[in-house]
């Protein structure tokens, strides 16, 4: 099954995704990792996207969509795959359909983590992480056995810059403006599925095997 993973930066789909891809024996791809691998490897893809990030530009739709199109035609991607933090836009998501229709497939799920914004803020601002060893806690959900001191090196904690409030809401408001619109794409599309993300980790995974089938 091919399933791409929908949801607002810290919804919890990475998560999600790495459980979907481990009990359903598929892989997780992210197009973070497939620039990393092919960067790596010194690919002709690689070295094209590496001349953009370079120069701090986004990579163009249609390089990303040709890398991950690469990707899911490789051999481990035969019973299927997650997607997760692509496509991003709609005409991502078109160049997607094109490409994998050109091989006779299609996504079969969108699921989408559904989590309000003032959730998501809380979720986020909660966050500590090591200055240290890079552990990370949370004020609420995991916190250390003595406040703002690492469990593990002892050093201090700190409230990452990506984690500020005004940075987490900066963040959704792009997510609202060109990823949101994917939503509706999914739904006209009759792949759409929606699960409650607010609830504890391991019921979102339970909501999702429902849909996906044991």
């Amino acid at each position: 099954m091919k399933i791409i993973m929908l949801g607002a930066p810290g919804a919890g789909k990475g998560t999600q995704a790495k459980k979907i891809a481990a009990k359903y024996q598929i892989p997780h791809i992210s197009t973070g990792d497939i620039f990393r691998v092919n960067i790596k490897n010194g690919t002709e893809l690689g070295k094209q996207a590496k001349t953009y990030m370079d120069q701090g530009l986004l990579v163009p739709d249609e390089l990303v969509v040709n890398l991950v199109v690469d990707r899911v035609n490789q051999e481990d991607c035969k019973n299927g795959y997650v997607l997760d933090g692509f496509p991003r836009t709609i005409p991502q998501a078109e160049a997607l359909d094109r490409a994998l229709e050109a091989l006779g497939q299609k996504v079969d799920y969108a699921i989408n983590v559904e989590v309000p914004d003032e959730n998501i803020v809380n979720r986020m601002s909660g966050r500590r992480a090591c200055v240290g060893c890079g552990a990370t806690y949370h004020v609420e959900y995991a916190p250390t056995k003595v406040e703002n001191v690492c469990d593990v090196c002892g050093a201090d904690l700190i409230l990452r810059e990506d984690d500020q409030p005004e940075t987490v809401l900066k963040r959704l408001g792009v997510y609202h403006e060109q990823t949101q619109p994917l939503i509706h794409y999914y739904t006209e599309k009759h792949v759409l599925k929606e699960v409650d993300g607010t609830v504890d980790m391991e019921a979102v995974f339970a909501a999702i095997v429902e849909i996906l089938g044991a």
